[in-house]
């Protein structure tokens, strides 16, 4: 009767080789995942468990479950928040894609005259903040006290108030396009930067024109930086905030508390002290803003392969 071998036994100093290792990574790991955890995954746990919730200021603080989701769903206000930026992101978004396109690829042409300095200039809004953007475009559109308001007295014209009801969202999205072209065309310009040469010599040599190179060597190969510009647009589209909030007390005809979802959920909750259905507008549309980026990635995904 044979009897099997047993397998040769691991050396003690090798096991605790092994455990020393695994611990080792987790040492550098560690420090990663406890402030993920902190500044990520702690609100959004925080936030789902306050849109469970409802606080009144008589019966106090009760449990209502999915009541507050059910309630914002049938919320005209949040929903024409909603479809404001989302009309925002259709018109917007491709055109400051488009205009970051056209300029990253004059810039990779090599036939723009002070590239460098071209590049930067395009660049240089990007740096400036937000707030300050708003406020200086504020200050501009200003019929009674702003540029717009001195042209017309200064020429006797009468130029359309950009803060009107029918324009205040066209003025939103020419600050953010102002903003956030330059970051664009930096992403745009820095992928054309590694295509390979080899491949513009290839077109030369089979005669190919520049719009030839640009439709079938240049816009392929950035295909990647497109969809991931697309899907950064989207998502700051959706959260759109900074410019209808710093607007507002120029326009408070116009710009209301539930302009965008996100403003509506910052009146909620520090005006209106409505912390649990301001968590709630808020999961939702964090929740619709991935689905959309989501889907977009996906079909980016598609066509590139």
């Amino acid at each position: 009767m044979t009897t099997l071998a047993s397998p040769p036994a691991v050396p003690k100093t090798l096991g605790r080789a092994r455990r020393r290792s695994r611990w080792t990574g987790w040492g550098f790991v560690g420090p990663f995942m406890a402030v993920f955890a902190l500044v990520f995954l702690a609100p959004i746990v925080y936030s789902l468990w306050l849109s469970m919730f409802q606080t009144q200021l008589v019966g106090g603080t009760s449990f209502v479950g999915f009541d507050n989701y059910a309630r914002v769903l049938t919320d005209p206000q949040f929903w024409d928040g909603a479809g404001r930026v989302t009309l925002f992101l259709l018109v917007q978004v491709p055109v400051m894609l488009g205009i970051s396109l056209l300029v990253a690829l004059a810039i990779d042409s090599g036939r723009l005259y002070g590239r460098d300095f071209f590049r930067l200039t395009i660049f240089l809004p990007y740096a400036v903040p937000g707030v300050v953007a708003a406020l200086m475009w504020g200050f501009m559109y200003g019929e009674r006290f702003g540029l717009v308001g001195n042209v017309n007295d200064l020429f006797g014209t009468s130029i359309p108030d950009p803060l009107a009801s029918a324009l205040v969202l066209p003025a939103i999205g020419n600050i953010v396009t102002w903003e956030f072209v330059g970051y664009n065309m930096l992403i745009f310009y820095s992928a054309l930067r590694v295509v390979p040469t080899s491949l513009y010599e290839a077109a030369e040599i089979d005669g190919a024109g520049p719009w030839r190179v640009i439709s079938a060597i240049k816009l392929p190969a950035i295909r990647g930086a497109l969809v991931v510009a697309t899907i950064f647009s989207i998502i700051g589209s959706f959260q759109l905030f900074n410019e209808p909030s710093i607007l507002q007390p120029l326009s408070p005809n116009y710009i209301s508390t539930h302009y965008t979802p996100n403003l509506y959920a910052y009146s909620l909750s520090f005006s209106g002290q409505q912390y649990n259905y301001s968590a709630t507008v808020a999961i939702i549309m964090g929740v619709l803003t991935m689905l959309v980026a989501y889907v977009v990635q996906l079909r980016g995904m598609r066509k590139e392969a």
